[in-house]
């Protein structure tokens, strides 16, 4: 299991991705300030690091300076409220391998992390999902049911792709939301049971079990 650092000094934010890269079966740690990033970077005990740029003691660009001037090699993607073209081209000559801007949906996070990642892997990234005889595709986005093959849209593959990353564990509707919707999405919205529905209607009403009170399970 991949473990990713997640510096960032909004509570909310780091709240938003640790829940996410949960359910997408990564280990996390939080820190709220860039001096601690910088010990635990240091480490060498983390995979992957989300390192914001407004961060109280050591700016993300200060860290993330003294981290490649030390060799660390650890793959870093920053986050920063700033659309500024030139911070983008500051921080990507700073050494960082990524850069997103606020706000953002975690499911383009996610394939971000998963891309740099498999940058350094040894093995060959995984390209299906499959539970029973439900198969899905990473790449194109579709999914084979008992010989069928039906498209998802983007929501559709980002749910199903938890379920099945995660067969037999009921899900809350809060950990589905924080997986495929943005972090300013309400959560009062029932949009979630309207997508299971959605998913029902493509691989079988079956195929998605609702637990009353908790959430939606991949039986």
């Amino acid at each position: 299991m991949s473990r990713i650092l997640i510096a960032e000094d909004d509570r909310r934010i780091a709240d938003f991705i640790e829940k996410g890269l949960r359910a997408a079966a990564y280990s996390c740690l939080v820190v709220d300030d860039g001096a601690s990033a910088l010990v635990l970077a240091r480490s060498g005990e983390f995979d992957m690091i989300i390192l914001d740029i407004g961060l109280p003691m050591l700016n993300g660009f200060e860290v993330l300076e003294r981290l490649r001037s030390e060799g660390c090699r650890t793959p870093v993607i920053v986050l920063t409220a700033s659309d500024s073209v030139a911070d983008t081209v500051y921080g990507l000559e700073s050494g960082a391998n990524d850069y997103m801007t606020k706000p953002f949906q975690f499911a383009e996070l996610l394939a971000r992390i998963r891309l740099r990642l498999n940058d350094d892997a040894d093995s060959a990234p995984v390209l299906n999902l499959s539970h029973g005889d439900m198969v899905l595709d990473l790449r194109s986005r579709r999914v084979s049911c008992g010989g069928t093959t039906t498209d998802l849209t983007a929501r559709e593959f980002s749910l199903l792709e938890v379920f099945l990353r995660h067969p037999g564990q009921v899900l809350t509707r809060e950990q589905l939301l924080s997986h495929a919707w943005n972090m300013d999405f309400d959560p009062a919205s029932n949009v979630v049971d309207v997508y299971v529905r959605a998913l029902r209607a493509k691989i079988g009403a079956d195929r998605l079990e609702t637990v009353r009170g908790a959430g939606y399970r991949l039986p």
